[in-house]
């Protein structure tokens, strides 16, 4: 038989877990210029999911993720890979970095690069793996 977590930690769980997951974004968009990172912010976004995991359960975890942990690792895996290809295809070294600069209003401009989309592999590739570790201990 099993007993539902106490209500405070359901409470407690249902806003930190949203304020993890911003942090989590925070430190993947940072993490190229500061310390940072697509691994960092996967570390803190898979601790907000392991905490919603002991507060609501495993079923209502899963549900809440809408995808499954092997999925986010191939994704993770496949857009890392892509990040360094463009490089190879562009006749440079492997994993090179490369920049676009996407004009906004006026002067201003955002760069986009295969660093963040490199991060957003790694991110993408450690939620999956703690994910899929946490939800099979979560079984038994």
């Amino acid at each position: 038989m099993t007993t539902l977590p106490s209500i405070i930690l359901r409470t407690a769980v249902r806003w930190i877990s949203p304020l993890l997951l911003l942090f989590s974004l925070f430190l993947l968009l940072r993490g190229h210029h500061e310390p940072g990172g697509g691994f960092s912010g996967g570390l803190i976004a898979s601790t907000a999911f392991a905490l919603f995991t002991f507060g609501h359960g495993l079923e209502t975890a899963r549900r809440i993720l809408r995808v499954s942990p092997p999925t986010l690792v191939v994704a993770g895996i496949t857009l890392a890979l892509v990040s360094g290809s463009l490089a190879f295809l562009a006749h440079k070294t492997f994993l090179t970095g490369l920049w676009i600069a996407i004009p906004l209003v006026g002067d201003t401009r955002v760069e986009l690069g295969t660093p963040l989309l490199f991060d957003v592999g790694v991110y993408l590739t450690v939620i999956g793996a703690t994910l899929t570790m946490l939800f099979e201990f979560a079984k038994e």
